[in-house]
């Protein structure tokens, strides 16, 4: 397989739409882990924002949309108060958000390919950790995070208990500054390739 990783385009807009869509049938379908639920999140106005940020993402897997994520110095308003590995600044702190995968594509390695290039793109950006939460009940996310060196720090309530959803995992990983030709390509912004 061959996964490519690059920056999202407001081109990139209408498979997002569809990948969202795709991933919440297909929760909806099975074990929603995630508690996502079409028309409600994620939806094409999250990859909107996430593109206006500079922080939207996409996996590409053969031209097909595998994956997105967002990152963003933007934190739930829950993470203040919380006791992090380190204390840093928010622009010191990147965290991830709509972390999707195609289910089409699942079990092929996309999810720990993009948790890998956040962590060299944060590190190539001055960024000394990032963060994420997520569901309680969301174990493959879970068992994806914690295996890709993300610790956990604390359950807290992201207020969306009117939903079913009461505790959130948060998770943080530190990230060491990378140095050499890798550090300025990312810099740069090219795609990045990789071959499973």
């Amino acid at each position: 397989m061959s996964l490519t990783i690059r920056k999202g385009t407001p081109g990139d807009l209408d498979a997002l739409e569809q990948l969202y869509g795709e991933v919440c049938d297909h929760l909806a379908a099975n074990v929603n882990y995630t508690g996502w639920k079409r028309d409600i999140y994620p939806v094409r106005q999250d990859a909107e924002a996430g593109l206006q940020e500079g922080g939207l993402f996409l996996a590409e897997e053969n031209g097909e949309m595998a994956g997105s994520f967002i990152l963003s110095h933007k934190q739930e308003p829950a993470y203040d108060s919380v006791k992090w590995q380190a204390e840093l600044e928010k622009q010191d702190v990147l965290t991830v958000y709509t972390f999707a995968v195609s289910p089409r594509l699942r079990g092929r390695g996309t999810g720990r390919a993009m948790l890998e290039y956040a962590s060299r793109y944060g590190a190539e950006h001055g960024v000394r950790a990032l963060r994420l939460d997520v569901y309680e009940g969301n174990l493959p996310a879970i068992r994806l995070y914690e295996s890709a060196g993300f610790r956990y720090v604390d359950t807290v309530s992201l207020g969306l208990e009117d939903i079913g959803l009461d505790w959130f995992r948060l998770y943080e990983k530190l990230l060491e500054t990378p140095v050499g030709e890798h550090a300025a390509a990312v810099s740069a912004g090219k795609t990045e390739s990789h071959d499973f």
